[in-house]
């Protein structure tokens, strides 16, 4: 619950969380945000020994309940799955599903990946994942849970962040590293391209599942979407962004009077603009705290509302 709640900006249409105890996977998730999702008395309904979470905002499939994550499925193996990317080939794979004869609740690529999993013939999860993900074309930062383990898998072109970390003798996984500090855990790595990352009673194991060819990170992550304090790529992204402001500075000068950001991703990058050129800087917009993310509204209409009700000029 407090590692989705850091990862909030990430996604406000949808919340959700899967347990696992003794066996039997428990999933809760609705529309709203992780504090409107969740009360006390829920939470104490998701007992475990394992479990899974998700924020989602809408690329592939619409917004409806249907589409919340965590998925889950039984099609011969019970999953429940949380997945940040988006599928090139999902219609096929899901023309290829229907022909078996395996139907959908949703219209999410997400849910593609599960039913694949679920109803996968290998005996073992890691090796389902690992005979699925080179039938995989795109983005797809991916973790499985079943009644024996969790599973995190990375596509080979590490499009979305995927980081590891550890609490004590357990290990978790996340989006970003911002969700290990709120609890108090430590970032270990971040989840290579490619890698598929087992948790289990067996411990942590690790395998390269598909060959890592050429890394294609998004650079939105680093300019916008990711949180300033997380580390990505071995930097903190306040440090990043920064260093994006002095280079601009260096490739486009200007004769102004006054460094004004946009709040709050354009902060750094103006406190960096700001130091290379010597420019005094000063708020210029103020911004409501009860407005979400404006770019992951889905649809333009709705981030121009968004943003006549988040920012006012001074």
């Amino acid at each position: 619950y407090f590692g989705l709640y850091a990862l909030q900006h990430r996604g406000q249409e949808s919340a959700g969380i899967a347990t696992c105890e003794g066996g039997m996977i428990m999933t809760l998730r609705d529309l709203g945000l992780v504090s409107q999702v969740f009360d006390e008395e829920k939470l104490q309904g998701l007992a475990g020994t394992m479990a899974i979470g998700h924020v989602r905002y809408s690329t592939t499939g619409g917004g409806a309940w249907e589409n919340t994550q965590p998925v889950w499925r039984d099609d011969g193996r019970e999953v429940a799955l949380a997945h940040n990317g988006n599928l090139t080939n999902a219609v096929e794979l899901f023309a290829e599903l229907r022909e078996r004869g395996i139907e959908f609740r949703g219209t999410s690529d997400s849910e593609i990946i599960a039913a694949l999993l679920s109803s996968s013939p290998e005996k073992r999860i890691e090796d389902a994942v690992e005979a699925m993900m080179p039938r995989l074309q795109g983005a797809y930062s991916t973790v499985v849970m079943t009644a024996d383990g969790i599973v995190a898998f990375r596509d080979p072109n590490g499009v979305r962040p995927l980081s590891l970390g550890r609490l004590g003798d357990d290990f978790l996984v996340a989006s970003e590293s911002c969700a290990f500090d709120i609890i108090g855990a430590k970032l270990v790595r971040e989840v290579q391209p490619g890698e598929l990352i087992s948790l289990s009673e067996r411990g942590l194991e690790v395998r390269q599942a598909v060959r890592a060819t050429r890394t294609a990170h998004c650079i939105f992550e680093h300019i916008y979407f990711s949180r300033p304090d997380s580390r990505l790529e071995g930097r903190v992204l306040q440090q990043v962004r920064g260093r994006m402001g002095e280079i601009l500075w260096r490739e486009a000068p200007v004769d102004a009077d006054l460094v004004i950001s946009v709040p709050d991703s354009g902060n750094p990058a103006a406190s960096g603009f700001s130091r290379a050129s010597g420019l005094p800087k000063d708020d210029g917009l103020i911004k409501n705290r009860y407005v979400a993310r404006t770019f992951i509204q889905p649809g333009q209409e709705l981030r121009k509302h968004g943003l006549r009700m988040k920012f006012n000029p001074l």
